[in-house]
């Protein structure tokens, strides 16, 4: 059973960055490089990237449960889980149209975000600062190459969060990019750890 739950989390992984990128690259108006992955929850296919964050989001509550069984660590299956939840109250809570998306939409923020905004621009650093912390939990159970790149996602996740939040709030030209490259670098760590603890367990 560990087994299933570690794959489907990196499943759903794989699944969240090949969306993100495929959506990202496909939507008319919609710039990469510039806007964030939250905001293709919008427009007349925003139902896909709302389906990957509830469907991303229930992979993570998996991957914690497969964690739960394979490490000695409910510190860190906690911190994974909060992340799971936050990725699947950003699927519930979108963000304002803004940032000339969709098309149409006026390029400067509203002065005043929804409520249903304010929700979602609370779960994505919680969610991050979340499995910031499931990384270091994680770490401490495992053993030499895996627990130095483990604390070093940690690093540079932490780095890759505070680049983010500040692209964003500067309404910077490479947010989106920034962005993408914060997921990278976790959604990586959770595919590698996953599959380094199903060859440990096929051993």
């Amino acid at each position: 059973m560990p087994d299933v739950l570690l794959i489907v989390g990196m499943a759903t992984a794989v699944l969240f960055l090949a969306v993100v990128l495929i959506e990202g690259a496909i939507r008319s108006g919609y710039n990469p490089v510039y806007h964030t992955g939250s905001e293709l929850e919008l427009g007349e296919r925003g139902w896909i990237q709302r389906a990957n964050f509830f469907v991303v989001g229930l992979g993570m509550f998996a991957f914690a449960a497969g964690i739960n069984q394979a490490l000695d660590t409910l510190i860190g299956v906690v911190l994974l889980a909060i992340f799971g939840f936050g990725l699947f109250i950003a699927g519930v809570f979108a963000p304002d149209p803004v940032r000339g998306y969709p098309p149409g939409a006026p390029i400067e923020p509203r002065a005043e975000p929804s409520w249903r905004a304010r929700i979602h621009y609370v779960s994505g650093p919680v969610a991050f600062l979340a499995i910031l912390g499931a990384c270091l939990a994680v770490a401490l159970q495992l053993d030499a190459f895996w627990q130095w790149y483990t604390l070093a996602t940690a690093v540079a996740g932490l780095g890759m969060t505070l680049w983010t939040a500040l692209a964003f709030q500067r309404d910077a030209a490479n947010t989106g990019l920034v962005q993408r490259g914060l997921l990278f670098v976790y959604f990586t760590w959770i595919v590698l750890v996953g599959a380094h603890l199903l060859a440990d367990r096929s051993l």
